[in-house]
């Protein structure tokens, strides 16, 4: 293998590799050594090299003996992160190089055995750790968003030992919500006591929200614009026209102005808005 393919064989593993890795592919340690040296790879620690432009999280969990884990492991994978203070890192029991001091280090048994090749942890484990280190809310959110993408499914997750606070969002999460706004809307109003629905067909498009029978919640995100402003302004009107009753609200006033959007929601059920006549 030149140093050709060395790179190409690196590019395609995410830019960061042991050498035992490479040198299995094919690289012989004599090739490996000479890329060192014309700065085609670089030495990240013992074991590990990586490419110039290499990912940097990547390079840091190679260089500190890591996997990335919990909410940057889930916001890598394009997951609905409310919120990541700092990096979050996994490491074995015990270890004794993890960066305890820059990251939030997990230092606990993973659900499912990490390869050794391994820097970002698997989905499982992900969502395992972060119903460790979450609140209720973005962990769900977080949960749900991985089975609507269907990184991974209710029942490869129940097979697994799972520890009591994953296992109870185990028990809660559906994979019906297209985004964290939509998983937080019924968990935040459960308390109501009436039926909450999410994602139901109403007269040809699927609804957010649908409270009772008649009460319909939709929530604007930034692509709310132009001609799917227009079609949601139409479907609303004809939801009307059949006697829904619409209450839309935006990204903002959900994450920024709660209050707000549950009193519209509470005075509403309060009129009860959301039965039949």
């Amino acid at each position: 293998m030149d140093e050709e393919r060395i790179v190409s064989w690196m590019r395609r593993t995410g830019g960061v590799a042991r050498t035992t890795a490479l040198h299995d592919a094919g690289a012989s340690r004599y090739r490996i050594q000479t890329a060192i040296e014309t700065g085609t790879l670089r030495r990240v620690r013992r074991g590990w090299v990586a490419l110039p432009d290499a990912d940097a999280e990547l390079v840091a969990a190679a260089r500190h003996g890591v996997v990335i884990a919990c909410v940057s492991a889930a916001r890598r994978r394009g997951l609905w992160v409310l919120a990541e203070d700092r990096p979050h890192v996994a490491a074995p029991p015990h270890a004794g190089r993890a960066p305890t001091g820059r990251a939030t280090v997990h230092w606990h048994e993973p659900a499912v055995p990490r390869h050794p090749d391994a820097l970002v942890d698997p989905i499982e484990n992900v969502l395992v750790t972060v119903a460790r280190c979450q609140p209720v809310e973005p962990a769900l959110v977080i949960w749900e968003s991985a089975l609507r993408r269907q990184l991974t499914s209710r029942e490869v997750l129940g097979r697994l030992d799972l520890p009591p606070a994953a296992r109870q969002l185990w028990a809660q999460a559906a994979p019906f919500s297209d985004s964290g706004l939509e998983t937080i809307l019924p968990l935040r109003l459960r308390w109501l006591g009436v039926p909450l629905q999410q994602q139901v067909w109403l007269l040809g498009r699927p609804v957010d929200l649908l409270i009772g029978e008649r009460l319909v919640v939709q929530i604007d995100g930034g692509h709310h614009v132009g001609r799917q402003r227009a079609a949601d302004i139409e479907h609303d009107a004809r939801l009307m026209l059949h006697g829904y009753h619409v209450i839309r609200v935006t990204y903002a006033q959900v994450v920024d102005d709660w209050p707000q959007v549950h009193g519209l929601i509470a005075t509403a059920v309060a009129q009860g808005l959301h039965r039949a006549r």
